[in-house]
């Protein structure tokens, strides 16, 4: 009796060793450092309730640019937010949804997202994880729920694979798909401009871009704050309502009238390669722009405070504000092909730009 006890106990070990050698130990996913550029503050993002894996900045980025998760198959979050514009919607002034659908903004560009608190251009999400379901949900954008995303998945050998790998098991959740779709999102970091290699000592501006930094510290620096070239607040920068979208900005997310028409500060970081301009994509030109803000301007009570008097701007001034501005295109980020579709360079994490 006692050695028929003594065989249960061992097989039981074993199993036991078994279980644990197979579901522990074998979950062992690759932690990634995002590295903070020199000078840079910390992020404000929680990576102690999300740390960067490999395998969860993989998954994020294979559901970025999977077109499955719309409800028609044909639209991912790269339709919209393409690398070769700062990851913003290139060229078309609206993006584009389900059935070539329009919807009522111009999509950001995305990167440097750990230092963001809110997004949207109303900041109307006040959490990256929870970003992705906007898009996901609007009927003009993806127009899916997030259930039948997940039913999707889980028909999906790959995707149970790449779960498993990223946070230990097969089980894929609201929580998780934002998790991962983060994780990819926070490497996306552009600081290696021109401008940024003059600040490491790497570089020297020529002279119309060294007086185009003189000039923008004079008049744009109070928005557009370095390093980040946006100090993240909301402003009426005297652009009229749209007829047709009727975009009240900030508003609809405090309801506020004090904040009508008030919309994010972009980052100027690659606003070579980023137009269209504005919430709407209204200015197909950094010229439109120079033009809206020296002559253009509809000026009412909400509008900011430093802009009452508009911004004068000779054409000299442009021209040398237009050559600094060159100086903030980060080649590095928008060719990187660790931010490119799955299937290039796969398994491999975006790194610090400065390597």
């Amino acid at each position: 009796m006692r050695n028929k006890q003594i065989n249960i106990l061992f097989l039981l070990l074993v199993v036991c060793t078994a279980w644990i050698t197979t579901d522990r130990f074998v979950f062992k996913p690759k932690p990634v450092k995002l590295e903070i550029p020199k000078g840079w503050p910390q992020p404000v993002y929680d990576f102690t309730k999300n740390p960067l894996t490999q395998e969860g900045i993989l998954l994020g980025k294979t559901i970025f640019y999977d077109p499955q998760i719309s409800k028609d198959g044909t639209i991912s979050c790269g339709s919209c937010h393409q690398q070769f514009g700062a990851f913003n919607t290139y060229d078309h002034n609206l993006s584009h949804g389900l059935e070539n659908m329009l919807t009522t903004r111009n999509a950001p560009a995305l990167f440097n997202l750990a230092w963001q608190k809110e997004f949207m251009w109303d900041g109307g999400i006040n959490h990256l994880d929870l970003q992705f379901l906007a898009p996901l949900t609007a009927h003009n954008e993806m127009g899916e729920t997030v259930d039948q995303v997940i039913t999707k998945m889980k028909e999906s050998p790959q995707y149970k694979k790449m779960f498993k790998a990223a946070f230990g098991d097969e089980i894929i959740s609201t929580e998780r798909i934002g998790k991962a779709i983060s994780q990819f999102l926070l490497t996306l970091v552009s600081s290696n401009s021109k401008y940024d290699k003059v600040k490491r000592g790497e570089a020297n501006f020529n002279l119309p871009e060294g007086l185009g930094y003189e000039i923008f510290k004079q008049k744009c620096i109070s928005c557009h704050t370095e390093p980040f070239f946006t100090d993240f607040s909301y402003r009426d920068i005297g652009i009229p309502e749209d007829a047709y979208l009727k975009d009240k900005g900030r508003m609809k997310i405090t309801g506020l009238s004090t904040d009508s028409l008030k919309f994010r500060v972009p980052s100027l970081r690659n606003v070579a390669v980023s137009f269209p301009y504005g919430h709407d994509g209204r200015f197909y030109s950094l010229m439109n722009v120079f033009e809206h803000y020296r002559r253009n301007m509809v000026v009412t009570k909400n509008t900011d405070p430093i802009l009452r008097n508009k911004l004068p701007l000779s054409n000299y001034e442009i021209g040398q504000l237009k050559a600094f501005l060159g100086t903030l295109t980060d080649s590095v980020f928008l060719q990187d092909i660790r931010f490119a579709p799955p299937g290039i360079n796969d398994g491999k994490p975006p790194v610090d730009n400065h390597q």
